[in-house]
C-alpha cells in the first residue's frame, strides 16, 4: 500500500514516498533514515558537494560516480545508494535534500509524531529544548519531534511552527510591529 503522500509532493514526494515504501516493507525505516541523515549532514557542511547536486555542468555520469563515492565514504547501505544512482541517472540530484525531508515527514506520520520546526537567534541549550518539548506536548500531544535550526538575524526569541500554526515571538518581528505601530502615531 502507497504511503499517503497528500503533505509530500511533487518529483521529491514521489521518490520519498517510493523510498519509504520500500523502507517500511523491508523493515529498514530507522537504518534508511540514519543514511538519509548522513547524507543531509554531509550536504549542509560540503560546498562542493551542494554544487555537484544542483549544478547542471555536471553530466548524469559525473554525478553518478562522484554520489556512489561520497556514499560509500559515509557507509551507506545499499537501499539509499540504489535511491542517489536512480536520482543521478533521472537528473534529479537538485532534489535530494526535499526528498530527505519528505522522507522525514512520512516516517513522522507512520509514527503519529507531530514535527515542531523551532528557529532561535542561538543554539538551544538542553534545558531549554527540554522545556520547550514539554510546552509543545501540553499544546499539541505527545509525540512531538523538534527540529531545531538558527538564525542570528533573530536576535532574540523564538519561532516555532507545528504544522500550519507557527508562534512569532523573535525580537526582530517585535520590533517589526513595533515600528509600524509608532508610524501610525504620528
Amino acid at each position: 500500500m502507497a504511503a499517503d503522500s497528500s503533505t509530500v509532493a511533487g518529483i521529491a514526494g514521489r521518490y520519498a514516498t517510493a523510498l519509504f515504501d520500500l523502507a517500511r516493507d523491508s523493515g529498514q525505516i530507522d537504518a534508511v533514515g540514519a543514511d538519509l541523515g548522513r547524507i543531509q549532514g554531509a550536504i549542509d557542511s560540503s560546498a562542493d558537494l551542494r554544487r555537484l547536486i544542483i549544478s547542471p555542468v555536471f553530466d548524469r555520469n559525473q554525478q553518478g560516480r562522484a554520489m556512489a563515492a561520497v556514499l560509500g565514504a559515509l557507509g551507506v547501505g545499499q537501499t539509499v545508494r540504489n535511491l542517489a544512482g536512480l536520482v543521478a541517472r533521472n537528473r534529479r540530484l537538485f532534489a535530494l535534500s526535499a526528498i530527505i525531508r519528505g522522507y522525514g515527514e512520512l516516517v513522522a506520520r507512520h509514527r503519529g509524531e507531530v514535527t515542531a520546526s523551532v528557529v532561535s537567534a542561538q543554539p538551544l541549550g538542553a534545558a531549554q529544548t527540554e522545556a520547550l518539548a514539554q510546552a509543545l506536548a501540553r499544546a499539541v500531544g505527545p509525540n512531538v519531534r523538534i527540529e531545531t535550526r538558527v538564525d542570528p538575524q533573530l536576535l532574540g526569541g523564538l519561532i516555532v511552527r507545528v504544522g500550519s500554526r507557527q508562534v512569532d515571538s523573535s525580537l526582530r518581528t517585535k520590533l517589526a510591529n513595533l515600528s509600524v505601530a509608532m508610524k501610525g502615531v504620528g
